[in-house]
């Protein structure tokens, strides 16, 4: 991409307000915080109902970012750059990347569907990428911002593309259509997702059908359902059911692959692929259709699918050795899923030194000597220290790299791993496939039990856009990640709330405070509980405290004016229900004759803490304590003349006493996925997945018994299987024998007798399950909701309870 400003003016609808309409741009941006942005960036300045860009404008220019696409032009910023005059900058993003498609003419795929767009375009990349040169969609880019921002990635070297649309509702199709222009169509599997968007399924099948009115063929399986929507376009069918299919296809197990048997007119042939459930298995069919109606050869199409592999769509978080972390990416290795990558590791390194361990990159569209020079710009602007190149191709360009050591293989990497030195760095490990990355993490992995938390950031990303949502845009936000982020990590979840630009973060004591600062944080950080000898380091770590007593004030005061401090924020906590910290009515006078004379000091906020926010029942006192709030603070605010923040709601307080928002909110167990309004709760992405394996199975006989004191007795022949998690890993005895369950294969599978330290044991009798198979203590199912329900306590008890030997993995979709 190498454009002028002047061209796109037209294309996007856009006034020029500047002084260079001949600029050249080569790289289009929305994210103001990526460090890829530089002189020759067109930034797309988008509008959310809680987000501006705008508001980051200056910052970019700052930076050298000199040409924009904006709805207004701040008043400080006339003539500090290029700005194209848009209405709707999420629209002229749309409009800028339908211009783009159109300067290039090759075969395009493209794919919707409920389920499946990933793997199968991911797999399709795998299948056709001996003989094409494919810019496909990175990651799962498939929404209304993704579809152009993967389009724009295209270049002349490019002869085929794969790219998904994903829609949520109606009317969202028609602009993905022509962004995309398919010429051939693949509709993936129907299913349940976002169905909550649409009317009915006829609806939604209708949507998606938008994406083909222009396609050459439209793949799909044939059902009559979405036979009945399809008009004037030429489909190619296949199915496992109806004979009257274009290609029909049965299929039986053999070992651990399934023989799938093809009849294709006058062709009969064979195929196996290496997997066993039915939605791999009609992924790789939509795939096989594809390559039959690109004209291969039976043998080709046999050889390319049984080398079809599970697909890994996450981006990774591990704990190191020597004190380092990993950022896991090593199924894939193109430009595009660098730059997301790259972009993932600013966002999330807990060390200042960035290595990155790269394989040979494929499918850029470019030649070697440019690819690898785009590389190397990438690489130098995200300030990556160290490079460790892993190819015969990226060992030819290792000139091209400062600071850097390559190697022809794996296997020459693993051999010489002794003699190099990891510690104390993030490391983002970026491979292709072929070069079996996962043996390098597995090396550079911290050896802990087998039992893991995953945290899926894209669900905190989900579920803080959501409340954001319901805040008045002026509406400050602090989130708290007190209690080791409410038990998911505190240190990862702040990084990426500072990523968020996120006002103020909370914590209860201050070495949760001090903790953040050591590793990086620099967000304003509240520390809601000091305790007085804390006041010292919170000072020297530049923390803030909430001071809620006068004895605390006293405490405080002394110290500040001992070092002479001028201003140091303080936040003020009234009791105005709550009745466990705080300054009472009675306190007022003697606090505020005290906060008049101490200029080493500054009240930064007042606010309370709502006793019963979450329970409707208690409606009137939660109002009697918003009313006293007012009361009190005001008096503050009028005595000492001061306008600070005032907060009083958390998250239940969000959503049911939206009046009382004042200038900024506390946001906390919501924010991990967590609500008490049942109604709530179904727009709430879950976050934490608790999973292990199974260690052993055995079979008993009726009269055994299982565990401690013989609380299970078998009354018939039972399959048991022992899980590596008890209750020092923070699970509740309550939830044993027979009350609470796990899921195995889909399956519940009851726990039987008494948890144990270490381990706990369930009946597995009903289900198909091998050792080594994964286990979901809790996560979609069963969800804390429901554990918390029925052991009679509350989500936050069972958050916070899991241990901290449990290992946490960090991913994003």
């Amino acid at each position: 991409m190498a454009l002028s400003i002047q061209n796109i003016i037209p294309k996007i609808g856009a006034e020029f307000h500047g002084t260079n309409p001949d600029s050249k741009i080569d790289n289009v941006s929305i994210d103001s915080r990526s460090l890829q942005n530089n002189q020759s960036t067109l930034f797309f300045a988008l509008v959310g109902p809680n987000n501006d860009a705008h508001i980051y404008l200056e910052e970019l220019i700052a930076k050298g970012v000199q040409n924009f696409v904006v709805t207004y032009i701040p008043e400080s910023l006339n003539s500090k750059a290029n700005f194209l005059k848009v209405k709707n900058t999420t629209e002229a993003l749309q409009q800028f990347a339908v211009f783009y498609r159109n300067l290039y003419s090759f075969p395009v795929i493209g794919i919707t569907g409920s389920n499946g767009k990933t793997i199968v375009k991911e797999w399709l990349n795998f299948l056709l990428s001996p003989d094409y040169n494919i810019i496909r969609s990175p990651k799962s880019y498939n929404s209304q911002i993704g579809v152009p921002l993967s389009v724009i990635s295209i270049n002349e070297k490019h002869n085929l593309g794969i790219f998904e649309a994903g829609i949520s509702t109606i009317n969202e199709m028609q602009k993905l259509e022509p962004i995309i222009k398919p010429t051939i169509g693949l509709l993936t599997n129907i299913g349940s997702a976002h169905d909550e968007g649409f009317s009915n399924l006829g609806e939604k099948i209708k949507e998606k059908l938008k994406l083909f009115p222009n396609v050459d063929v439209l793949i799909y399986n044939k059902n009559k359902t979405i036979d009945a929507f399809i008009k004037n376009v030429k489909t190619f069918t296949w199915s496992c059911k109806d004979r009257e299919a274009d290609v029909f296809i049965s299929k039986k197990t053999i070992l651990d692959k399934t023989l799938l048997h093809i009849d294709f007119g006058d062709h009969h042939f064979e195929i196996k692929i290496p997997f066993l459930d039915d939605a791999s298995i009609e992924n790789a069919i939509q795939c096989m259709m594809v390559l039959l109606h690109f004209g291969y050869d039976h043998k080709t199409i046999e050889n390319r699918m049984e080398l079809l592999f599970p697909v890994e769509m996450r981006l990774k978080v591990k704990n190191g050795i020597n004190n380092s972390t990993l950022i896991d990416d090593s199924y894939s290795s193109d430009f595009q899923s660098l730059k997301i990558a790259l972009d993932f590791l600013e966002s999330q390194k807990h060390h200042k030194k960035k290595t990155l361990i790269l394989s040979d990159i494929f499918q850029s569209g470019l030649d070697k000597e440019e690819l690898y020079a785009k590389v190397s710009q990438l690489i130098i602007s995200n300030k990556i220290n160290r490079v460790i190149g892993i190819g015969s191709t990226i060992s030819e360009f290792k000139n091209k790299f400062l600071n850097s050591i390559t190697f022809q293989n794996t296997e020459d990497f693993i051999n010489a791993f002794d003699s190099l030195s990891f510690g104390n760095e993030t490391i983002l490990i970026k491979g292709a496939r072929t070069f079996e990355f996962e043996k390098i993490v597995a090396l550079l992995e911290e050896k802990t039990h087998e039992t893991v938390l995953e945290i899926n950031l894209n669900a905190i990303n989900h579920n803080l856009n959501f409340f954001k949502s319901k805040l008045n845009p002026e509406t400050k936000l602090m989130v708290m990640v007190k209690a080791f982020g409410y038990g998911n990590g505190g240190f990862e979840i702040a990084k990426l709330l500072e990523h968020h630009k996120i006002d103020y973060l909370g914590v209860a004591f201050a070495d949760e405070g001090i903790s953040l600062k050591t590793a990086g944080i620099t967000t304003q950080i509240m520390v809601l509980n000091p305790e007085n000898t804390s006041f010292p380091a919170i000072i020297q770590h530049q923390l803030e405290p909430e001071i809620y007593s006068i004895k605390g004030l006293n405490a405080f005061l002394k110290i500040t004016e001992q070092k002479k401090l001028h201003h140091y924020p303080v936040h003020i906590k009234l009791d105005t229900g709550m009745h466990r910290l705080g300054f009472q009515e009675n306190d007022l006078e003697e606090l505020i004759a005290t906060l008049k004379n101490t200029p080493s000091i500054k009240v930064k906020s007042i606010l309370s803490h709502m006793a019963t926010s979450d329970d409707l029942n208690h409606k009137e006192f939660a109002l009697s304590q918003i009313d006293l709030f007012e009361k009190l603070s005001s008096k503050l605010m009028k005595e000492l003349k001061i306008q600070p923040i005032r907060h009083i709601l958390n998250t239940s307080g969000i959503s049911n006493f939206p009046e009382a928002q004042y200038d900024m909110v506390r946001l906390g167990i919501g924010l991990y996925g967590i609500s008490n309004d049942s109604e709530e709760q179904h727009y709430l992405e879950n976050v934490s997945t608790l999973k292990s394996i199974i260690s052993q199975i055995r079979t008993i006989n009726e009269g055994e018994s299982v565990g401690y004191g013989r609380r299970f007795m078998a009354n018939k022949t039972t399959k048991i299987a022992t899980i590596p998690i008890g209750y020092a890993d923070g699970i509740s005895r309550s939830w044993g024998n027979g009350l609470g369950f796990v899921t195995i294969n889909n399956q519940k599978a009851f726990i039987v007798g008494s948890i144990c330290m270490d381990m706990l044991m369930v009946d597995c009798s009903e289900i198909n399950c091998k050792e080594g198979d994964q286990v979901i203590i809790f996560g979609e199912s069963p969800t804390v909701n429901l554990i918390a329900e029925k052991t009679h306590t509350i989500p936050y008890e069972i958050l916070t309870s899991i241990s901290q030997r449990v290992k946490r993995v960090f991913y994003r979709e």
